[in-house]
């Protein structure tokens, strides 16, 4: 969390004297909670055709049901976006860069997608960034709703070991990921 505080400090230093209670907004992405993992974001305007933003998400704990699954994670992502009409209001692009870190145990995937993962757990560390495109629709004077995607690269650090819980590591490797790196849809507090 402290590192957290300390991003948010450094974006909205970033604005200096023009930066002023209409231009900021707080954030939390559906999606991303769709996972069990609590997230906040906070955006700063730049100027009227700019914004930057910092992303934080922890999920801390162990699965429920009982079966040792885990997705405990953290990450962090900041973003710069140019707008096209004007900031907190209709399409933008952006270029993000991501990192944190992971432990994934005995978690079933939908659709087979990580299959060789529910007997193994990984451990590890990542870094990357990409581009990002979304739409941010106005709902009331405080309130907006915004979707965007992201796709990108990760480079990914990982120790593999034989099961959930036991200790015995298998191996340490890296791969690199070309793809989605973020999909978001966000309900937003402008602050005014």
């Amino acid at each position: 969390m402290k590192k957290l505080a300390l991003f948010i400090v450094v974006i909205l230093s970033m604005t200096s004297s023009q930066l002023s209670a209409q231009n900021v907004a707080v954030k939390t992405n559906f999606l991303y909670w769709a996972t069990t993992t609590p997230n906040i974001g906070a955006e700063v305007s730049i100027d009227r055709k700019h914004t930057a933003q910092m992303f934080f998400g922890l999920n801390p704990w162990k699965q429920s049901g009982g079966d040792q699954s885990s997705l405990r994670h953290w990450s962090l992502m900041p973003e710069f976006r140019h707008w096209f009409c004007q900031s907190f209001n209709g399409w933008f692009v952006g270029a993000h860069l991501m990192g944190g870190e992971f432990t994934v145990a005995g978690v079933d995937f939908p659709l087979g997608f990580l299959s060789t993962q529910k007997n193994h757990r990984y451990e590890g560390w990542y870094i990357g960034g990409g581009l990002t495109g979304g739409y941010q629709w106005p709902l009331s004077k405080h309130w907006n709703l915004e979707t965007s995607l992201g796709l990108g690269y990760d480079f990914i650090k990982y120790d593999k070991f034989k099961c959930g819980t036991c200790g015995r590591k298998l191996k340490s490797s890296h791969t690199n990921y070309f793809g989605p790196t973020k999909a978001a849809l966000s309900l937003i507090y402008v602050i005014r």
